[in-house]
């Protein structure tokens, strides 16, 4: 099977297109022929050496699948070949999904929706986990709350917006004025261009001074450290950034925050309810480029690029006849 190879960590250009064997499932696992993928800022931040010590070289990498069931092994009951499927590989435990084929634990993987295509699917299993985890498990947004969602035209940010709406909040967030109508048309009640305005005054004015119950961080710095100046009494601060400098946690104590700090688990049981939203035409993953397996390293340098004008993920086609 081809496989994009880290050999070292560094730029994108440290990958390499390889021949490898093709893997066997053992007992409990199921082998997947993946048809598509996609890109995260774990996978660069992986890929520049973020983690070295999780990450054994050399490694495949990537963290997302959509593909079709090719073999299962023994005592595997869920899944027949033919089966369409969707799941993140175990993050730093095994081989990841930048190849041909990947082998998974039964418990972790999940049927695609039918409704979406290889391409939309591979865009959601990791950020739409996230997002689950994040908004449900660990915020616990209740229906008649608010919630800001910073940078909600990006990857995992659009995704945000739409899971929130549809658990009944009132949905602010932060985008470029480019990004307005996009940002509304995924549910967004009040859009905030980050840089006309700043979100903290934007977000008491639109709350008559009283703050929302929770802020979803996906940037992490000074906009983490700056979150529970928008938060009401009794609110959460929800992160999936690494901290990258102390914070000011005065703001935060004064209004009895929690902060929420998360690494998201890989289940079947998440996957299934984002297949509910989906099915319910609540949640609908925006794809904003599409690049081959071959092409992996030019996709790497397009998200680490600043203001590269992306709205939602980019995928991986894995299977070229995906390529459009």
């Amino acid at each position: 099977m081809k496989a994009q190879i880290l050999n070292s960590f560094g730029g994108p250009e440290s990958f390499e297109l390889s021949e490898l064997p093709k893997p066997v499932p053992h007992a409990g696992q199921v082998l997947v022929r993946v048809h598509a993928t996609s890109i995260n800022p774990l996978d660069y931040q992986v890929r520049r050496g973020d983690y070295p010590d999780l990450v054994p070289l050399p490694a495949i990498t990537g963290h997302d699948v959509s593909g079709v069931v090719e073999a299962v092994g023994p005592g595997v009951t869920s899944f027949v070949p033919g089966d369409e499927v969707w799941y993140t590989p175990q993050i730093f435990d095994g081989p990841g999904s930048y190849a041909e084929y990947h082998v998974a634990a039964e418990s972790i993987i999940g049927k695609k929706p039918p409704s979406l295509s290889h391409l939309e699917a591979a865009s959601l299993t990791l950020v739409g986990g996230t997002v689950w985890e994040a908004l449900v498990v660990r915020a616990a947004l209740r229906v008649g709350e608010s919630i800001l969602v910073h940078g909600g035209a990006g990857g995992v940010g659009h995704v945000a917006i739409q899971v929130a709406k549809a658990m009944g909040a009132r949905v602010f967030t932060t985008v470029r004025e480019a990004n307005f109508e996009f940002a509304r048309n995924l549910g967004a009640d009040v859009v905030i261009d980050y840089r006309k305005e700043d979100y903290v005054d934007a977000i008491l004015r639109e709350t008559g001074g009283h703050g929302v119950d929770v802020v979803f961080d996906t940037i992490g710095g000074d906009t983490l450290s700056r979150s529970p100046d928008a938060l009401a009494q009794l609110g959460r601060v929800v992160s999936i950034v690494d901290i990258a400098q102390p914070q000011n946690l005065v703001e935060a104590w004064g209004k009895n925050a929690s902060y929420h700090f998360v690494f998201t688990r890989q289940n079947r049981g998440k996957l299934d309810e984002l297949s509910a939203l989906i099915a319910r035409g609540q949640l609908q993953p925006h794809v904003g480029a599409v690049y081959s397996l071959a092409d992996i390293p030019d996709a790497h340098a397009l998200l680490e690029t600043p203001n590269n004008g992306l709205r939602g993920k980019i995928a991986i086609a894995v299977e070229p006849s995906l390529v459009s």
